[in-house]
């Protein structure tokens, strides 16, 4: 008992913001172990609440609060009306799979650009970022192309490590175009507008798709033996493929365009983009048990990324307490090197966590650090574009820091060991009794973070491709 009761003066000498240190020390090593993102972000930020108030509060109360707390913010936060964007994006996605429209877009970009050195790999990108523009998931995407794409190209002897890289990068396309999960859910982090930060990412998304396309068509052209050009569709051939392409063309037009204008919020964007799949998708012909498929797999993925948020926002509380992010951002703020070079630091730390982390938990766990020392770099909250190192507001800021960030976030997704779009790419071809391993999925894709690389340099040199858009609106 006088254990307990001594516990507020044992706790007394400890300072709050060293312990953040450790903490969040102790936090990347329980995600490089193996244990998943929400629970270790969940028990290190419940622990480090608990040690906060048990200091000020004593043992019994301190434990009472921090419970308390933990327990609100899962609630209050999953009641965001802007969070309701992210299970009607998925849901659009996994409608347009099993409904068979990817296949009709997939035939579309074939017989357009097949004639190309590696035209069936170019189709693929294409179509990828086709797909992507109606599903907010880049895992669907690449599970659903290496389904599709990889078995075609391979039919025509197509390198099986160039074909699974194609698709395994093409898939990442979808952090960038809109509707993007990703996108919405660093808009609720930073708290910043998902309309404009959803229209920002979709010239960014164009230009990484064509970057992608002539990476493509250039290894195609010096090594001929990893694609073939594909030939002999005429022009009423391919005209006849557009048709099919028609509805996922249409449920881009609905959401881009009805944000653009103010037709819709994002969220009612989103829910009349899944309607409008749906109806599409029933007369096409889908199932019951092709829909109940639809929607538990929306269903399944949704619930993992709400229980990652929940999980970070503790920890993010906690990091609040501690004024972990603050002191970083006075920190770098104080820095006395070229922000270009600041940014850049930043940026490869972001391609080491990527090797060991998935990108969504990536981005919830370094953004409360990461976010306000940009900000605070670019010049504080309320600076004027003149006086601002990067020559933006702090909102044009956030945007634009925040499509880049992303498209870093990418870059997990094809790098060892983690890179998931890599294992789900392998994991589909085996399930199709298809040759390739994971190792032939890693090599395949080593070319595209290159062109990553070269995506993410064109948008720091150039921030209007990522600007340009959001300010119309």
């Amino acid at each position: 008992m006088d254990s307990v009761i001594d516990m507020r003066a044992l706790l007394e000498g400890i300072d709050i913001f060293e312990l953040s240190l450790w903490l969040s020390g102790a936090l990347v090593i329980l995600v490089l172990i193996g244990v998943r993102v929400a629970f270790a972000t969940a028990f290190i930020g419940f622990l480090g609440l608990c040690l906060f108030f048990m200091q000020r509060q004593g043992f019994d109360q301190g434990l009472v609060t921090a419970m308390k707390l933990a327990g609100q913010i899962p609630h209050s936060k999953s009641t965001t009306y802007a969070l309701s964007l992210i299970p009607t994006f998925i849901l659009i996605g996994y409608l347009a799979y099993y409904a068979g429209l990817t296949r009709y877009l997939f035939e579309a970009a074939k017989r357009w650009v097949g004639w190309l050195p590696g035209g069936l790999g170019v189709a693929t990108v294409f179509a990828t970022a086709g797909f992507a523009a109606v599903s907010g998931a880049s895992v669907a995407t690449s599970a659903v192309f290496a389904r599709i794409a990889i078995p075609e190209m391979l039919r025509l002897n197509y390198d099986k490590r160039f074909a699974a890289g194609v698709v395994a990068a093409g898939g990442t396309l979808a952090s960038l175009i809109p509707p993007s999960a990703i996108l919405v859910i660093y808009a609720i982090i930073v708290e910043q507008s998902v309309g404009k930060l959803l229209l920002a990412g979709f010239i960014p998304g164009i230009v990484s798709a064509l970057i992608y396309g002539g990476l493509v068509v250039g290894l195609a052209r010096f090594r001929p033996n990893l694609g073939p050009p594909v030939g002999g569709f005429t022009w009423g051939e391919r005209f006849a493929a557009l048709p099919g392409a028609l509805p996922i063309l249409l449920v881009v037009f609905i959401i881009v365009y009805s944000i653009y204008f103010g037709w819709a919020t994002p969220t009612e964007a989103g829910a009349l983009g899944a309607f409008v799949v749906l109806a599409m998708a029933l007369w096409q012909g889908l199932k019951w048990g092709q829909l109940k498929g639809a929607l538990m797999e929306a269903a399944k993925l949704t619930v993992m990324i709400f229980t990652m948020i929940w999980g970070v926002l503790i920890y993010v509380r906690f990091l609040g307490f501690a004024r972990l992010p603050d002191v970083f951002a006075g920190w770098i703020g104080g820095l006395e090197y070229s922000p270009y070079v600041i940014l850049l630091c930043i940026l490869l730390v972001y391609v080491v966590l990527g090797m060991f982390m998935d990108a969504i938990g990536m981005l919830i766990l370094t953004l409360p650090v990461t976010f306000p020392a940009i900000i605070a770099l670019n010049g504080g909250p309320d600076v004027a574009r003149a006086d601002s190192a990067f020559g933006m507001t702090s909102e044009e800021c956030a945007i634009w820091f925040g499509i880049i960030v992303v498209k870093m976030a990418e870059l997990c997704l094809i790098t060892p060991p983690i890179g998931l779009n890599c294992f789900v790419v392998a994991g589909v071809a085996q399930d199709s009794k298809i040759p390739i391993s994971v190792q032939d999925v890693f090599r395949g894709a080593t070319p595209f973070f290159g062109a990553d690389v070269a995506t993410v340099a064109v948008l720091i040199a150039f921030p209007g491709i990522v600007l340009w858009l959001p300010s119309l609106l």
